[in-house]
């Protein structure tokens, strides 16, 4: 099968994600020629065949001459999506981006355990993204590097130890872009509560998100340093940071990630007993 660049790989449904990866591996120096999706969307279909990539609405059609399958498809829809094509995966590898899907389930839904699971996040979109990635023992070294390559055209690739490792991955990076987004408008907010235009307290905001996250991963002080190294005694930073304490803001944090991580296994729990 060799490297990502000169496989054929199908995707089940067009969406942000798979447009994310589709871009990342053109620009990679793959051909989009070697890229079939499947949609049932007319104007999904219609925006990437501007990329010159095959689009279908036949799923079966998809995967015929692929040897990597992505799986992009909402979960709901995704036993009805795969039930018809079982069968039809024998000798592909799956590369499952679909939310809550734990691998026995796709399994079972595709009748091969050759599955990379892989929880993304939005911030592909614009080649950012953390991918936290799982497979059993039933994928070999080959096909993880193979993985691995598909998904670093948008992001950075990290493999967990285990699968239900993929519920903290969900709940660390999976919903973290929304975290930071809420605490981006709450400082737009506070900005403009205190005089500044609306576009001055966004554009200020949005740069020191960009530049704490930057400083964060090229510093080789942990971010508990910096935020120490930041704050003055007596200082204005070290009065904000007060009431962030007295609000118990870092427990709330842990707080609501463990409840983003349990919905995780709620939804995976959901869908294998779907399948059933």
């Amino acid at each position: 099968m060799g490297t990502a660049l000169n496989c054929n790989i199908g995707f089940i449904g067009g969406g942000n994600m798979a447009q994310a990866l589709i871009g990342g591996l053109i620009s990679r120096g793959l051909p989009a020629t070697r890229i079939t999706v499947s949609d049932p969307a007319e104007k999904i279909r219609q925006l990437l065949q501007e990329e010159d990539v095959h689009v279908t609405d036949d799923n079966a059609a998809a995967i015929l001459h692929a040897d990597v399958v992505v799986l992009a498809v909402k979960p709901q829809v995704l036993t009805s999506v795969l039930q018809p094509l079982k069968g039809l995966f024998q000798g592909k590898l799956i590369v499952s981006i679909v939310a809550g899907a734990e691998i026995k389930t796709i399994a079972v839904l595709t009748g091969t355990g050759r599955v990379v699971r892989v929880m993304p996040n939005t911030p592909a979109l614009v080649q950012t993204g953390a991918h936290g990635i799982f497979a059993t023992d039933a994928v070999n070294a080959q096909d993880r590097e193979l993985a691995s390559q598909i998904l670093a055209a948008t992001g950075f690739t990290i493999w967990v130890d285990n699968e239900a490792q993929i519920d903290a991955v969900t709940a660390v990076s999976g919903s973290g872009p929304a975290y930071f987004f809420y605490m981006m408008e709450s400082m737009i907010r506070a900005g403009k509560n205190m005089g500044l235009d609306e576009k001055v307290a966004t554009a200020l905001t949005l740069q020191t998100a960009l530049g704490a996250a930057q400083m964060a991963i090229t510093s080789p002080d942990s971010p508990s340093e910096l935020r120490k190294n930041v704050t003055s005694p007596n200082g204005t930073t070290q009065a904000a940071l007060e009431v962030f304490d007295r609000a118990q803001i870092s427990q709330n944090i842990q707080t609501a990630l463990a409840a983003a991580q349990k919905r995780s296994q709620e939804l995976a729990q959901e869908l294998s007993d779907s399948t059933k």
